[in-house]
């Protein structure tokens, strides 16, 4: 039985083979470069906290022994930081996808996969999109501010949860409070 007209089945399993090497050689590539920003995500997370001013390195003498004010400390623009969840602090604090993605945990009240956060976040369902996702993720983990409650399950954590909660009893998601007035 022929698949395609005039096409034999050892020429389909050639086509399989050779679309099945492509799409192994992207999927290889995919991971490198997934890796490749952690590390760069990693080196300048580090970077900026670098430049915190250590404790008691507010003034610098100069050779002349009078003080001066502290040099100022360089500006770092493009680095985009997962801060550690500390208590009481809200999601606003963070980039825009992982706000969403912890938004939309919040609002599940239970653990979820990356490809449904993904469509609820708008995005298309695929693989590539829900890997990226699934890398934030992660961070998020990381950071304390969600749990992998079972292989590619999230949640947000409990305190986090309630912060979520809390913070949408006060007003907007967009950090803009109810007025009294109503």
């Amino acid at each position: 039985m022929k698949l395609w007209p005039g096409s034999g089945s050892r020429e389909i399993r050639e086509q399989i083979a050779a679309l099945t090497s492509r799409l192994e050689d992207e999927q290889d590539r995919l991971s490198r470069l997934t890796i490749a920003r952690e590390t760069v995500e990693k080196i300048l997370g580090e970077a900026a906290r670098l430049l915190d001013e250590p404790e008691g390195q507010a003034e610098v003498a100069d050779t002349a022994g009078t003080v001066n004010a502290a040099p100022p400390r360089p500006l770092v623009l493009g680095v985009v930081t997962v801060p550690p969840w500390q208590p009481g602090m809200d999601a606003a604090v963070l980039p825009r996808a992982y706000r969403d993605a912890v938004e939309i945990m919040a609002d599940a009240g239970r653990a979820i996969r990356a490809g449904q956060i993904a469509v609820a976040m708008g995005l298309p369902d695929e693989a590539a999109k829900r890997e990226g996702l699934r890398s934030k993720l992660k961070r998020l983990v990381e950071r304390g501010w969600a749990k992998e409650e079972g292989p590619g399950l999230f949640t947000v954590t409990e305190p986090v949860a309630r912060e979520v909660a809390r913070q949408d009893g006060a007003g907007s998601r967009d950090g803009i409070a109810s007025s009294p007035g109503g």
